[in-house]
């Protein structure tokens, strides 16, 4: 007899068909329990029944596989033999004159699996110019710039927009690479020119957050202004941002030098002035289509988007603590109680302000942190001793006996003090009902 090798998946089919063949189970229950239909499962039960543990194994295993090529050990074989050191094409070529067809990426593949040939040259991946893009506006690319930029050995940094479709540019100087800085120039590209579709940025964390699904300052900015963020894996992806720093490097610090500017303050002043413009009317390029992609500001409040909003709890007292002050708000009647969330924003003027849901709060800033609410101390008042109950008290008498005298009381002789004698308890010494009024 034979060895047949089944998988784990055979064995545990061949195991539901025995219990189909001892009737404890149904080729329906079977069908729905391997995920098959029924007509494919009875097909199997047949082919089991006939053909034993050979009916369940797939009929593909051992045989060669279509588009398995017939003399690939040969061809192997050949290689080692006469063309060891020849790249997969020339071996190709030469093969294919010795009557073996095969393609050369086939035969790369070959020998890279089993070791005998190797890459010895690697090259650089191949990067093609992208298309500039069809309108102004369609996509902004923004970047930091790290560089003396007084010549003094001191780094600053040059935040820098440039339109992908034209070249335009628009940048402003900043002590760092930092999160206002970049709300100020975008702030000053809306107020220009309009709100762009997208912006394409690195990775750093001004511009995008490190965590999975998390948002940066800049990303929920966009997002309330419906700008798309575009990330950036490679200083070459956008390159024209990256270049166009070499112009500003170039020509920037050498005016800022004619003129002794030393300070930022200057320096942005010099850029408002007419440098930027003069360089886009330099190297403006015309775009593919004359109509602006840019969106209108409208209604939109740049005040409350541009800046950075947290998240605080209303404490019971009406008041909230932010970066180490503590603000008061005053009651509103925009359904606002204590324990509910809040927003906070710092604005770019340093101004802070609260929202509760698109309402704008009241609030005052506090000199000092809010005292505790002390708790109201017990008052004692004197002790009065408890006074002891007689025997007669109803508490203290059985629960029959205290219904009848409850009855008794009910049931007054008219002009009597209340009292009844005992001798009333027995029933033929009690006086006729002629002489009683039920109270």
């Amino acid at each position: 007899m034979g060895c047949l090798n089944m998988s784990e998946q055979e064995r545990q089919l061949k195991a539901l068909l025995e219990m189909v063949k001892r009737q404890q189970l149904t080729l329906k229950k079977v069908s729905e329990q391997i995920d098959l239909s029924y007509r494919q499962v009875k097909r199997i039960y047949k082919r089991y029944c006939t053909m034993g543990d050979a009916g369940l194994i797939h009929r593909s295993r051992g045989r060669l596989a279509n588009r398995q090529h017939s003399h690939k050990t040969l061809i192997i074989e050949r290689y080692q033999q006469r063309y060891e050191g020849f790249g997969p094409t020339l071996a190709a070529e030469k093969l294919l004159e010795e009557g073996f067809k095969v393609d050369h990426e086939t035969l790369r593949r070959w020998l890279l699996a089993k070791g005998i040939w190797s890459q010895k040259r690697q090259r650089q991946a191949y990067r093609q110019r992208r298309e500039r893009r069809a309108q102004f506006g369609e996509l902004i690319q923004i970047d930091g710039s790290i560089h003396d930029w007084f010549s003094e050995g001191k780094l600053t940094c040059l935040i820098n927009m440039v339109d992908d479709a034209t070249g335009k540019t628009l940048s402003r100087l900043e002590e760092g690479e930092t999160t206002a800085g970049v709300f100020r120039l975008l702030w000053s590209w809306i107020e220009r020119y309009g709100i762009p579709l997208a912006l394409y940025v690195d990775l750093k964390a001004v511009y995008v957050s490190p965590k999975e699904g998390g948002y940066s300052y800049l990303q929920a900015a966009c997002k309330k202004l419906g700008i798309r963020v575009i990330k950036a894996y490679s200083p070459q992806a956008k390159g024209r941002v990256e270049r166009n720093h070499a112009v500003y490097q170039d020509r920037l610090v050498k005016e800022l030098k004619l003129q002794n500017i030393v300070t930022i303050g200057k320096a942005n002043g010099l850029l408002e002035a007419g440098f930027v413009d003069g360089l886009n009317k330099r190297f403006e390029k015309p775009p593919r289509i004359a109509e602006s992609a840019h969106r209108a500001i409208g209604s939109l409040d740049l005040n409350q988007i541009l800046c950075w909003e947290y998240t605080r709890k209303l404490l019971n007292d009406w008041t909230f603590s932010f970066e180490g002050n503590y603000y008061q708000v005053r009651k509103t009647s925009c359904g606002l109680r204590p324990r509910m969330e809040l927003y906070v924003r710092r604005h770019l003027n340093e101004e802070i302000s609260a929202y509760y849901q698109k309402e704008r709060l009241e609030i005052e800033l506090l000199s000092e942190k809010p005292s505790k609410i002390t708790k109201v101390q017990n008052i004692h008042l004197p002790f009065q001793a408890a006074r002891s109950q007689s025997e007669q008290h109803p508490w203290k008498r059985p629960w029959a006996r205290s219904q009848a005298i409850k009855f008794e009381k009910k049931a007054q002789p008219i002009g009597s003090t209340g009292r009844v004698d005992k001798a009333c308890h027995d029933d033929s010494q009690r006086p006729t009902p002629v002489d009683f009024q039920i109270t």
